[in-house]
């Protein structure tokens, strides 16, 4: 059988390859982890962070259509893909002169006022500084156009984990019309259910007479409504970010990153990579990168099992550490650490600075819905309130796995549980184990400690928007109080990953600020969509299905 021809495309005006049913950034990324573009505000160097789609690190413009994200674009033969947001290029951006003209922030919203006659040109650059990319060319907008796509079931599974589809699988065989919604680019079929990848729930409001209307996106515009009696919402968990010196800067990626850009039939983009964590997901990120780890960092004592994953590869290990800054032009050449409790500071060569140290859900859809959240804090994040079934308290609606507290080892258990207990079936035993509750996460006390010492390098609190820890900081000094309010005043968790990566640490932050717990900081209104939605693709789902296109 003839091997599968490669893809060919350019790339800021060079001509690059990509394999058979390769991402734009696996392309991109096979020799190091590319520099894709530029920050909004302070034109600062931006490389992969996430690799699930969520970050703003791979924006790329493909074909005339702004924001794509490379890690979940496959190319096709003549695709163009160019960095945005700098001039002349990526690699020598000239705009990157704001970095160092304002320390301390731009403060858009107070500042640019004096001398009135100037006022013209302050907003031209603030509107410089507020946006990303061109408007799409014509015809990239008349290729997004596409049939919109209603479905109606008895039964709506979002997330196509081990929890999702046993779920699916349950609900199915047992005479159920059953929609599976995976975000994922390809999945498995399951027996009895359709499924359809590559698609992303956006919208799901409270249910109404009719049950549960939902509105998902099937990439890479067309709108899906689905009209369900029961929802089953497996959205999972991810690596969160961290707030150190530098953190924004180029080879700072999350674990996922990490595990995505090292298949098993691909090396890894990075040669000396320094892993932060000291659990059970650092130990998968040391043995799918074997020889590419220089160092296990932890801001806590490490188990027994990591300790002998690192012993049989060498890896020394520096357990209660923690990260001051990273230092290198472009990207990272090294990571500044000191012991804590005061202790010495040292630093470590490394081209990757791998997080790995906190698993947090995908709780949006469940704030959308109405549900009431409650803050656990052994992960340090908010969970629905579930029965020992996975019901929620917003009636059909059911969260099962990883996103529902539930510890990962039981996730398809507690998929099979959730629909037995929707199909009224019996379900024997007390309910599932979930993470602790009570105590505080353990970067409460690690923030702490970093907060109270000087604080080298840009502390960027969140990356979309260019917002600053200074800013939150500054925000607190003049009386605003709780993370809504604080939201509002520097525009933290408002850019497009939808504070997925920035949200979690400012309320503990805020919370060491304020004096309070963080259930007391509060959490921001989750208003629609949950991830960014093309309005072509909001605009086509609100014709009635009679209606002509």
């Amino acid at each position: 059988m003839p091997e599968p021809r490669p893809v060919r495309f350019r790339y800021d005006g060079r001509e690059a390859i990509a394999r058979p049913g390769e991402t734009l950034l696996g392309a991109l990324a096979r020799r190091e982890l590319p520099l894709l573009q530029r920050s909004i505000r302070y034109h600062r160097p931006r490389a992969p962070f996430c690799g699930i789609g969520h970050c703003t690190g791979c924006l790329l413009r493909v074909n005339g259509r702004p924001n794509v994200r490379a890690c979940r674009y496959v190319p096709h033969d003549g695709d163009v893909a160019l960095s945005e947001n700098a001039w002349p290029s990526v690699r020598f951006d000239l705009q990157g002169a704001f970095d160092g003209l304002f320390p301390r922030g731009i403060d858009t919203l107070r500042g640019f006022r004096r001398p009135a006659v100037a006022t013209r040109l302050y907003q031209r650059v603030v509107r410089r500084l507020a946006g990303y990319g061109r408007a799409p060319d014509p015809d990239a907008a008349r290729s997004l156009e596409g049939p919109a796509l209603r479905r109606e079931v008895d039964v709506l599974v979002i997330g196509g984990g081990a929890s999702g589809r046993a779920a699916a699988e349950h609900a199915a065989r047992a005479g159920r019309r059953t929609l599976l919604l995976d975000r994922a680019l390809t999945a498995e079929p399951v027996p009895g259910a359709e499924v359809v990848a590559a698609t992303t729930v956006a919208v799901l409001p409270p249910p109404s007479a009719v049950g549960f209307t939902a509105l998902a996106v099937t990439e890479p515009a067309a709108p899906l409504t689905v009209t369900a009696r029961s929802v089953v919402a497996a959205p999972g968990t991810y690596d969160g970010a961290l707030l150190f010196g530098g953190n924004d800067r180029p080879g700072v990626v999350s674990a996922d990153a990490a595990l995505q850009l090292s298949a098993p039939d691909r090396p890894a983009p990075f040669r000396r990579a320094i892993v932060f964590g000291g659990g059970a997901r650092a130990q998968e990120v040391v043995e799918r990168l074997d020889g590419a780890v220089v160092a296990i960092v932890a801001p806590g004592a490490i188990p027994p099992e990591l300790v002998a994953a690192a012993s049989e590869r060498g890896i020394p290990l520096y357990p209660r550490s923690l990260i001051r800054t990273t230092n290198g032009r472009r990207r990272l050449r090294s990571v500044e650490l000191a012991a804590r409790g005061g202790g010495r500071r040292f630093a470590l060569a490394a081209d990757t600075l791998v997080l790995a140290h906190r698993r947090l859900p995908h709780g949006q859809l469940f704030f959308q819905a109405g549900a009431r959240m409650v803050w656990r804090g052994g992960p340090g994040a908010y969970f629905p309130e579930i029965d020992p079934h996975g019901a929620t308290t917003v009636p059909g609606l059911y969260a099962v796995g990883p996103a529902a507290g539930v510890v990962r080892e039981r996730s398809a258990e507690s998929g099979r549980r959730a629909v037995a207990a929707l199909l009224g079936a019996p379900t024997p035993g007390p309910g599932l184990p979930l993470e602790p509750a009570e105590g505080p996460h353990e970067l409460e006390g690690y923030y702490r400690e970093l907060l109270r010492g000087p604080r080298p390098g840009r502390w960027v609190a969140c990356p979309c928007e260019d917002v600053l820890l200074e800013e939150i900081a500054d925000a607190h000094r003049r009386g605003y109080r709780g993370l809504e309010v604080v939201k509002r005043y520097s525009g933290v968790g408002t850019g497009l990953c939808q504070g997925r990566y920035c949200l979690p640490d400012t309320i503990l932050l805020l919370a060491l600020l304020e004096g309070r717990s963080p259930p007391e900081v509060g959490y921001v209104t989750q208003r629609p969509p949950v991830v960014p939605v093309p309005i072509a693709a909001l605009a086509r789902a609100a014709v009635p299905p009679e209606a002509p296109p």
